[in-house]
């Protein structure tokens, strides 16, 4: 079995499905890339069992076949080539050989059979997003996921689409991101939730492509596909909290400030306060906000002043400031808008000035108890 393929072409899919892969896999086969060739097409196949990444381009050959090869030798090899044609040869003992300008190169690969066979999804459901809109939601939530092994729906993304548009929901019960899309319509209403590993992969793949992406899911995993690439990933089973529960329905008193002032404000006064709590705490007089931190261990204290517009009583509320500037710097807006209850209620924040009408995003952050 012998086929001709471009350094860099190869390089570049095998890193888009490369971050599938574990470090320490339970199954050897799993640190495998897995080749299959038909009608001049190589298929690249990752999996970790739990997901599966596949991509696929065009090779020179007459022949096919299919081979299981170390993931880390290729990659490792593949990285320090210019552009130049590649020439594999396998036979059927998987005995591998590459062929480059500079030298000749021989592993051992295994069999192809070995490999984990993709989950054939049956009775599924079936969308189609563009790939901005799913990057969006990706990113706007991913970061509020949660890591608590005790629950594990809150560490992956809640899908809920519908006739009414696609809705991201993430949260770990400190902070809560709610992202929608009116331009996604499925024809049927649907809910499920997505692992992060994949989405974290899926995000960084759909930043470099403009195309359609359909969702294909079931009760049991999810299928994206888009240009030559499809990732499959196991669903989380379990019930996704209520989250509208949580999201304060009345909320008079509304902050509007510079987003970028108010996330260097947080960063600097950060720096100074307690390490265990990572308390800020935010004063709200008139057009004044005062943002302070301090530290009574090591006698640490920071002040700052910004300029703001509220309508509202005056108040006085702590965050975590890890929270804040995750959300701070998730957004894209000049100006945003912190909405406010009272001291020992969620503040939820959303864009000023959202260019884009088909988006909806509302991020929630809990307060921490005033020292």
């Amino acid at each position: 079995m012998k086929f001709i393929v471009s350094s860099t072409a190869l390089l570049k899919e095998l890193q888009n499905v490369g971050g599938i892969i574990n470090s320490n896999n339970s199954m050897p086969i799993l640190d495998n890339f897995l080749f299959n060739i038909k009608k001049k097409v190589l298929t690249i196949t990752a999996s970790d069992l739990e997901s599966t990444m596949i991509s696929s381009l065009e090779v020179e050959t007459k022949e096919e076949g299919d081979i299981a090869i170390p993931a880390k030798t290729l990659l490792d090899t593949l990285k320090s080539f210019p552009e130049q044609p590649l020439t594999f040869t396998f036979d059927e003992s998987n005995a591998i050989e590459i062929l480059s300008d500079y030298g000749k190169y021989k592993l051992s690969g295994f069999n192809a059979e070995e490999f984990p066979k993709i989950p054939a999804l049956e009775d599924t459901n079936e969308m189609t997003i563009s790939s901005e809109a799913l990057h969006e939601g990706i990113a706007n939530s991913l970061f509020a996921t949660g890591n608590d092994d005790l629950r594990p729906v809150m560490s992956g993304v809640f899908f809920e689409l519908g006739k009414d548009g696609a809705r991201f929901v993430a949260t770990d019960a400190h902070k809560l991101v709610k992202y929608t899309r009116t331009d996604a319509k499925a024809q049927s209403n649907s809910s499920f939730i997505v692992p992060k590993k994949p989405l974290n992969i899926l995000k960084n793949v759909l930043s470099g492509t403009n195309s359609e992406v359909t969702i294909k899911y079931n009760n049991t995993n999810v299928m994206f596909t888009f240009d030559q690439m499809t990732i499959v990933a196991r669903l989380i089973d379990g019930q996704y909290p209520n989250y509208n529960a949580v999201i304060p329905a009345e909320n008079p008193n509304v902050l509007t400030i510079d987003r970028m002032a108010l996330l260097g404000s947080v960063k600097r006064v950060a720096i100074y306060s307690n390490k265990t709590t990572n308390q800020v705490r935010l004063k709200i007089s008139g057009s004044e906000l005062t943002i302070s931190g301090e530290d009574h261990d090591f006698s640490n204290e920071a002040n700052e002043r910004l300029t703001c517009a509220y309508e509202g009583e005056d108040m006085e509320i702590g965050f975590n400031s890890k929270f804040l500037l995750e959300m701070l710097s998730n957004l894209n807006s000049e100006s945003i808008l912190l909405k406010l209850s009272n001291p020992k209620r969620a503040g939820i924040i959303t864009p000023a000035d959202n260019e884009n009408k088909d988006e909806d995003i509302l991020m929630l952050v809990m307060p921490v108890m005033l020292n």
